[in-house]
């Protein structure tokens, strides 16, 4: 039977920076389980599934040497949003922080791509295979997977996404808050340059945001109400582009749809325990939150950083529950307080009776118009 010191479930950018991010500091022997065969090259056209970067992340990127082998990443220096059903605004600007952007706009496979590519320089072992059973042992976990094989590892690590299979053997309950809203996803060309700027525009049932991949082609993620979003989809794609450029009063021209268009349902989830002896959970695995923000993958890069700092500077056993407990203490209240937010921020923008739409405007000026207000709401945004 193979022994390992540590497997990780998921193959997906917060499994293998994780991976990665160990086998750089440590001898520690490594696999990654997954059942998808890795990309090791880009689409000629971008993908549906985005990320905005934040400096923070792109730090750690950078550190692993992943940055600068990620083919494709747009960078914005502003982000401006807009409301349908009050007099406010917010603009955020890269010089206002005395930096050179705020983030970076990515395709996730190019991140992916990026990462596997380091960890082809790395003994960390890559299985093609799902995850069927998991068995506790005196030393750690018995890993079994669809192929036959079973494996052994002092630490057992779910990295595997929402609906994770880690969690579930693990018999970790989870909460679940639905936000009966869709996210529709979509690619667009414009006429119009976007500005190095990521924009979102407050309507009266969703919110719409769009993520520049290049000067004039944008990935668009539009949060909408179950109905609006179901009949949304039983549109034509030409009805949809020209419901989409109403929605953001034509400010880019004519929209065009220059990809097929998906829709997913917003659930926020977070696990009721982040570690047990011997295993611990990472990412959306461990929480799951609004697209509101697009701090997902930057949460969990942040939910890397901490759990490698926690595993390599511990002097107890790997899997030790006290060494993971940190971990988990430190990353529970970060990311609870963002999901919180989300929710209460999805709940403002979805309000729409007149009081509260009077306060809205005049929050958002006042927080627009006092800088103080501004850098401290962008920290957070940036991961800082």
């Amino acid at each position: 039977m193979t022994q390992f010191d540590i497997v990780v479930v998921g193959g997906g950018m917060v499994g293998q920076a994780l991976s990665l991010s160990i086998s750089k500091q440590s001898d520690l022997r490594i696999a990654i389980i997954d059942p998808t065969t890795p990309k090791t090259k880009l689409d000629k056209e971008f993908h549906l599934r985005v990320s905005a970067i934040t400096p923070k992340s792109e730090e750690l990127l950078s550190k692993l040497q992943v940055w600068d082998l990620i083919d494709r990443k747009n960078e914005f220096v502003r982000t401006k949003v807009w409301d349908q059903n009050s007099h406010g605004r917010l603009s955020f600007s890269s010089k206002d922080e005395g930096v050179s952007h705020l983030g970076h706009i990515i395709e996730n496979d190019a991140i992916q791509i990026a990462l596997y590519k380091s960890l082809a320089r790395t003994n960390v072992k890559y299985i093609k295979a799902k995850l069927k059973g998991i068995k506790k042992i005196d030393t750690g976990y018995e890993v079994r997977l669809n192929n036959k094989d079973t494996i052994n590892c002092s630490l057992l690590i779910g990295a595997d996404g929402a609906r994770s299979i880690t969690r579930e053997l693990a018999g970790i309950e989870c909460n679940e808050y639905d936000y009966k809203q869709k996210a529709i996803i979509c690619n667009v060309n414009s006429s119009v340059s976007f500005g190095n700027t990521t924009w979102q525009r407050f309507l009266s049932d969703s919110i719409v945001a769009i993520l520049p991949l290049s000067d004039k082609k944008a990935s668009i993620v539009w949060s909408a109400k179950d109905h609006l979003s179901e009949g949304l989809m039983l549109l034509s794609i030409d009805d949809f582009a020209e419901r989409l450029s109403f929605a953001l009063e034509y400010r880019f021209g004519d929209l065009e749809v220059v990809s097929e268009v998906l829709t997913f349902p917003l659930i926020e989830r977070s696990a009721n325990e982040y570690a047990k002896d011997n295993l611990v959970l990472v990412g959306d695995a461990a929480h799951n939150i609004h697209p509101l923000a697009g701090q997902g993958v930057n949460l969990g890069f942040s939910d890397v950083e901490e759990l490698t700092e926690q595993i390599l500077s511990s002097d107890k056993p790997i899997g030790n529950y006290n060494t993971l407990r940190k971990y988990a203490r430190s990353r529970r209240f970060e990311n609870e307080i963002m999901a919180k937010t989300m929710t209460g921020l999805n709940w403002i923008y979805k309000e729409n009776n007149e009081p509260l739409r009077w306060l809205r405007g005049i929050g958002m000026n006042i927080i627009d118009d006092n800088q103080s207000l501004k850098s401290f709401f962008q920290r957070k945004a940036s991961g800082n």
